[in-house]
């Protein structure tokens, strides 16, 4: 969805570590990412990877955005997320918001 509405797309696949997101993030200089949980064991990596981005200095740089069958809105506030989909159109409309407020923010 976000890459048939315009957005630069890097997959990662599935079960990757937050370490390997880290490195995605500073290579690619992505301004939103995105984790999708499918089960709730699946769940506490999300908020592993957010805590890797801080431990890596780089968490005020982007924007984490998750859902999935399992996630909640509480659950994305719980462990620190930016915003929730419950589905993957409101995973589109929110990146392109916070895409818009991050471009706001970036000196001209």
């Amino acid at each position: 969805m976000l890459e048939g509405s315009g957005f630069d797309v890097k997959d990662l696949g599935t079960d990757v570590a937050p370490e390997k997101f880290v490195h995605a993030v500073q290579e690619n200089k992505a301004q939103v990412l995105c984790l999708s949980a499918l089960l709730t064991v699946t769940m506490p990596s999300m908020k592993t990877t957010i805590a890797a981005l801080e431990n890596a200095g780089i968490r005020k740089q982007i924007k984490v955005l998750v859902g999935g069958a399992p996630v909640t809105a509480q659950y994305a506030q719980q462990i620190g997320a930016d915003g929730f989909g419950e589905n993957a159109n409101s995973a589109v409309t929110l990146a392109r918001k916070m895409v818009a407020e991050y471009a706001a923010q970036v000196p001209a």
